[in-house]
């Protein structure tokens, strides 16, 4: 059964991303569609998948990390607005019925991302 997943990592403090907001929306006709949000845990991860089975289709998705907010709760000094505040990370999904695990690697002034396993 496929699903999406995701994992934060600060790793300017190596540790996870806790508590970190991520909106979730799909695309469609050119429409951009909310379909929820979810929170990190202790681990930097989801408790459940953020989609899977019929709710995961094929199409373009987009997570949006709101890393300003956690970066602020971690005490990171920065210039307002910050470098890195709103992440939104847009992506194809070509099969659904595999495992799309879409990971962020933080910062307070980069971040990567992949897609993992």
């Amino acid at each position: 059964m496929g699903r999406l997943t995701t994992h934060v990592l600060d790793t300017a403090l190596g540790s996870p991303g806790q508590g970190i907001r991520i909106e979730v929306f799909r695309f469609s006709g050119g429409e951009r569609t909310s379909i929820g949000e979810v929170v990190t845990n202790d681990d930097g991860r989801c408790d459940a998948p953020i989609l899977e089975g019929d709710a995961f289709s094929v199409g373009e998705y987009e997570l949006v990390f709101n890393a300003g907010d956690y970066l602020r709760r971690r005490g990171v000094a920065a210039d307002e607005p910050r470098f890195l505040d709103v992440i939104p990370l847009r992506f194809g999904v070509a099969d659904a019925s595999q495992h799309y695990h879409v990971p962020l690697l933080l910062s307070p002034y980069g971040y990567s991302t992949y897609r993992g396993s």
